[in-house]
């Protein structure tokens, strides 16, 4: 019982805590006069991924690899499967083919670049992880160059800056948010990985199996909440934003930083099916959103039976 209020509370406290620092840094972004586009790219983008880079990095600090590398891998196979299934199920979502397959592309190469590494080296080292982040500054870079000239793409970013609204009018309270928000991360982070150690002791299964369920579908329900209140108010392309940029930001951004503060072994047991799913996700998704130009409740309900069985294989 301890051990789940532990786990519980440390989620709170990432929720709490990741929407402190968004609002606290677009609340300071918007006082220097940086534009809506370039908020929605950077500190939206990367913000609804604090909880799973302060988990990571917390992981990875206290020597459980399985936590760090499952975090990311089951929130990315998560959120296709999971979050946007159940999205989809309560209402089916149109698709911007062009977009879609543009962002989706990535997240098909940055999936596989990531199983590539695993095979290749076993390990994230400082040098690789260097070159994630570069990876996504690069695609930043490129995607804010291509929508600063006006179009659907950029009308989504712009309408991203403005999900977490109301951001503090004054510097001192944006800069209170945000150190604020980051504090509770931090602290959250602690008590999730502490209690994730603990639960995989005490069930009998390894920290990679807990790291790609519990933790990661914890550290993945920002996304469901801003990805539900996107399409519930119509807003298809932002709902898919969120989804796509979450997975680019987690492989570049959350295991980049993740292995230049301290390098990770990728776990033996993650193996083949985990980097099917991972990967498969991504590929569905995208044929999905171009086929038809929209998600129906049906492909909902795939993506969401695909995730039973890809759990049910875990826990097996």
């Amino acid at each position: 019982m301890e051990v789940a209020v532990q786990i519980v509370a440390g989620l709170a406290l990432l929720a709490l805590g990741g929407e402190g620092v968004i609002r606290g840094a677009v609340g300071v972004a918007r006082r220097f006069g940086l534009s809506e586009l370039l908020i929605g790219l950077t500190l939206v983008g990367f913000g609804t991924s604090t909880p799973e880079l302060m988990t990571s990095v917390d992981a990875a600090l206290r020597g459980s690899p399985g936590i760090a590398i499952g975090n990311v891998v089951g929130s990315n196979i998560g959120n296709i499967l999971l979050i946007l299934a159940i999205v989809v199920l309560i209402r089916p979502l149109a698709a911007n083919p062009a977009a879609v397959g543009r962002d989706g592309a990535i997240v098909i190469v940055a999936s596989i670049a990531l199983a590539l590494i695993a095979a290749l080296f076993g390990e994230l080292n400082r040098w690789i992880g260097a070159l994630l982040v570069t990876a996504l500054v690069l695609y930043v870079f490129a995607i804010w160059r291509i929508e600063r000239r006006g179009g659907a793409a950029a009308e989504m970013h712009k309408e991203e800056s403005h999900t977490h609204d109301p951001a503090p009018q004054k510097l001192w309270q944006s800069v209170l948010f945000a150190l604020g928000g980051l504090g509770l991360l931090v602290w959250g982070a602690d008590l999730l990985v502490e209690g994730a150690i603990t639960t995989a002791r005490l069930a009998g299964v390894s920290e990679t199996v807990i790291g790609l369920t519990i933790v990661a579908i914890g550290t993945s329900l920002p996304e469901l909440v801003a990805t539900l209140a996107a399409a519930l108010k119509g807003r298809s392309d932002v709902a898919f934003g969120n989804i796509v940029g979450s997975n680019i930001y987690n492989i570049f951004g959350i295991l980049g930083v993740t292995s230049i503060i301290n390098p990770i072994a990728i776990p033996a047991d993650i193996g083949l099916i985990d980097w099917v799913a991972l990967i498969g996700s991504a590929v569905l998704l995208m044929v999905f959103a171009m086929t038809g130009k929209r998600i129906t409740r049906f492909e909902g309900a795939v993506l969401l039976t695909l995730y039973a069985v890809y759990v049910a294989y875990l826990l097996r």
